[in-house]
């Protein structure tokens, strides 16, 4: 008959075989999983660059009865520069979201998991997570919002001043 040494030893050795193999399968799917992500992020920033140009070619045209000389400069873009826009309403209705969450979250800010929940995305999913910060970030970039502390995203000043809820102060 084995010894206990003997059992305890064949056990101990069959769990660590166990681990090994478990360990091997987990590194297998984290790499999948990796991929899959990367993946999916391009794709997120696929559709979102498409809707946005499509967002942009589908835009009212004004026309104030003269031909515009003026040729367009650089990429198109589907969020205005605040400079070029007067109301929040001329931005596209999830940007439009994004405002309103902004100003209704005040001086405390908006984080990105917070603006992936109001975009309706998974915020178990880094890549919507990542992706709802890159359209914070890009109302930065143009004038609408502003980012105080890392990864707090508000209203400009001027902007709080006039009333929470209500972004751009319109009527």
């Amino acid at each position: 008959m084995p010894s206990m040494r003997a059992v305890l030893e064949a056990r101990q050795k069959a769990a660590a075989t166990q681990v090994k193999h478990l360990e091997a399968e987990l590194e297998r799917v984290r790499a999948a999983l990796a991929e899959a992500e990367e993946v999916h992020r391009r794709r997120v920033i696929g559709l979102e660059q498409y809707l946005e140009a499509l967002a942009e070619e589908n835009a009212p045209v004004h026309v104030t009865g003269e031909v515009s000389r003026r040729k367009p400069v650089g990429p198109r873009r589907a969020v205005p520069h605040r400079r070029q826009a007067t109301e929040v309403e001329e931005l596209s209705p999830d940007y439009q979201a994004l405002m309103t969450a902004a100003a209704d979250a005040g001086s405390d800010g908006l984080d990105a998991r917070r603006a992936a929940v109001v975009l309706g995305w998974d915020t178990a999913s880094a890549s919507r997570v990542e992706g709802a910060r890159a359209r914070l970030k890009r109302l930065v970039e143009r004038g609408w919002l502003v980012e105080a502390k890392p990864g707090r995203f508000t209203l400009p000043a001027s902007e709080q001043d006039l009333g929470a809820g209500r972004p751009g102060g319109g009527s």
